[in-house]
């Protein structure tokens, strides 16, 4: 089966096209264009008339370069939620719209639980993990038990992308910060002190992000700065992660969501893998990002297991939470 994902729940237009093969992930196309706003964060408005704007050409490229023709897609897959509510609506009335069309099935998919499928399904080795999901808005430890992936802990504020960009922005760093704050941070001498708030399974970075910015308010030198904002939550984020794999005795860990790209988080999250003898993983940076191909592939499993969805049915969902998806497809 060949399906075509459409992702558009932020900042990010994506559109991927999946082929299964011997029940993995071959992708065949996996196309992204972001929007960047002037200034100040992402407005929701303007992100959907950009996506609005670049959707249709990236449609088309996206079956060239898989060397396809339009009537050799099986399925049309989209992001149903969560996220912001026009690039929802506008990736899921593409998705309508190229259904209807080509007379082909739909099926709406939880973002988040794509990130996790598209890491098992590209990855040989990774079966059963642990994922630390980390994006902009999103920070969860997650696990499947007992027919659905749980939320074993998340952020009670923002999500770690979200709390270096609001850093950024206060500091004058274009978006997106993470890059940016990365570089930086490889340069910071002095770590300086930082609230590390962990409570239970759960983070907060709110109070992090006030005492980060006194900080650079009183002149502090801005490579260090970064270098303990990443050190002091990528360290949170470890540990919560360690605990998760812990309580449900699995063996390996996997990374997923943008801020999966991070050398330091990586570094960190695989030092504490590799002390507990279990198997890190991290899937290519292309699919760490917002893309179509992981839609595609979820879309692909929920529909080869029975799942169906109507045109009526595609409505999107703001708060789509990971544990709210029956995972069909796992024994």
């Amino acid at each position: 089966m060949i399906s075509l994902g459409i992702e558009g729940t932020a900042h990010s237009i994506g559109v991927g096209i999946i082929q299964d093969f011997k029940g993995k992930c071959h992708v065949l196309s996996n196309l992204i264009k972001t929007y960047t706003p002037e200034k100040g964060g992402i407005h929701p408005r303007e992100a959907a008339n950009y996506h609005a704007a670049h959707i249709a050409d990236l449609i088309s490229d996206s079956v060239k370069k898989a060397n396809l023709n339009f009537s050799d897609i099986d399925l049309v897959s989209f992001s149903q939620g969560p996220g912001l509510g026009p690039c929802l609506r506008t990736a899921a009335t593409a998705a309508r719209a190229l259904a209807l069309t080509l007379d082909k099935p739909i099926m709406g998919t939880n973002h988040c639980v794509a990130h996790l499928e598209i890491g098992k399904g590209t990855i040989d080795e990774c079966t059963d993990p642990v994922l630390l999901y980390v994006s902009g808005a999103n920070t969860q430890v997650i696990a499947f038990a007992e027919g659905k992936y749980r939320v074993f802990g998340e952020t009670l504020d923002v999500g770690i992308g979200n709390c270096l960009d609001k850093f950024g922005r206060t500091v004058g760093i274009k978006f997106p910060c993470g890059p940016k704050i990365e570089e930086m941070a490889k340069k910071g001498e002095r770590y300086l002190n930082l609230p590390y708030s962990i409570k239970g399974m759960d983070i907060a970075f709110s109070g992090l992000l006030t005492a980060a910015e006194h900080f650079f308010h009183k002149g502090n030198k801005l490579e260090d700065i970064c270098f303990s904002i990443q050190e002091t939550t990528f360290a949170a984020l470890t540990e919560v992660t360690e605990r998760a794999m812990a309580h449900t005795e699995k063996n390996e860990v996997l990374l997923g969501g943008g801020v999966a790209s991070n050398t330091r988080l990586r570094e960190m999250v695989n030092i504490m893998a590799q002390e507990r003898e279990a198997s890190f993983f991290v899937p290519s940076q292309r699919l760490c990002l917002d893309n179509g191909a992981m839609i595609a592939w979820l879309g692909f499993l929920m529909y080869e297991n029975g799942i169906r969805m109507s045109i009526e049915e595609s409505v999107i969902n703001q708060r789509f939470r990971t544990d709210m998806v029956d995972v069909t497809w796992r024994g």
